[in-house]
């Protein structure tokens, strides 16, 4: 099959047509049609001949041919058996591996050894399953896989969510999640017009570029505080860790005292405060606790 049929929309429509396939709404199911989006995310990537790549949900294999076009290895999870029929068909490079599952559930260290991975460059490239964008992305971030970078076609909303500042609308957990792994990009935005079938949203591609973590506070710990302070965002901060300091024995006064020391507004909400700001926050927090 020439390449470029995937990239027309009536080739498209044809072989689906074909194969009688039946687009899954539970699996989100939209095939990206064009090159120069493809060219982008592929670009984006940095992809070197000696590279690996994971691919997520590579549908028809629009993405994925172009992908092992510019790197040594392929690794494409579909969890649609369906799908993997048809990518029999559509893929004709020899350094594609199609492997049928749940990507959640997968163990990706041990499918990307199965297919030769000896620990060379790691990248996963992807047009995410929305409805398991987050998940996915928290999976390649706190995980075993040491991916040096990620390119992912994700919801519009989502990609703002990733990349937003303290103070907008968009930070919030996800946010620091991301920017506590690694340096978020928005790439391009996507229109809707761009897939077959068209979803209902518009779409955006992020760059996640892999950093040590900016700071210096035990992640468990820091996440237990993010997540508390965004679990009722119409209250101040101070009042929406109660619950997390009262378990971790820190009495009123030492909360007051070291909002203080850290210059935070007693009225703050905690989409005001940066990453490091949630750091100190948390260190001054655990070092109350262990001391109180």
């Amino acid at each position: 099959m020439n390449f470029k049929d995937l990239t027309v929309p009536s080739r498209v429509a044809e072989i689906i047509k074909e194969h009688e396939f039946r687009f899954k709404k539970k699996f989100g199911q939209n095939f990206l049609v064009d090159k120069n989006i493809l060219d982008k995310i592929c670009d984006a990537a940095d992809l070197t001949e000696s590279d690996f790549v994971l691919e997520i949900g590579p549908g028809i294999g629009t993405l994925t041919n172009e992908l092992s076009k510019r790197c040594k290895k392929v690794v494409a999870i579909e969890i649609d058996r369906d799908l993997t029929q048809i990518l029999k068909e559509t893929i004709t490079a020899d350094n594609v591996d199609i492997v049928e599952g749940d990507a959640l559930q997968l163990d990706w260290q041990e499918i990307l050894r199965k297919s030769g991975w000896q620990k060379e460059t790691v990248k996963l490239v992807a047009n995410l399953p929305y409805y398991l964008t987050s998940a996915l992305i928290m999976k390649a971030l706190e995980g075993e896989v040491p991916f040096q970078t990620i390119v992912v076609m994700v919801q519009k909303e989502v990609a703002e969510r990733m990349t937003a500042q303290p103070g907008t609308k968009a930070y919030g957990i996800l946010s620091l999640a991301v920017q506590y792994y690694s340096q978020p990009q928005l790439v391009t935005n996507v229109s809707r017009r761009v897939f077959f079938p068209a979803p209902d949203v518009d779409s955006a591609v992020v760059k996640l570029q892999s950093i040590e973590p900016p700071v210096d506070v035990a992640s468990e710990e820091l996440f237990m505080v993010i997540r508390a302070a965004f679990g009722q965002r119409r209250k101040n901060l101070k009042n929406t860790l109660k619950n997390l300091t009262t378990s971790w024995n820190i009495a009123p006064e030492k909360v007051d005292e070291i909002f203080h020391q850290l210059g935070i507004p007693v009225n703050a909400r905690g989409e005001t405060l940066s990453l490091q700001k949630f750091g100190e926050l948390t260190r001054a927090l655990i070092h109350g606790r262990n001391f109180c």
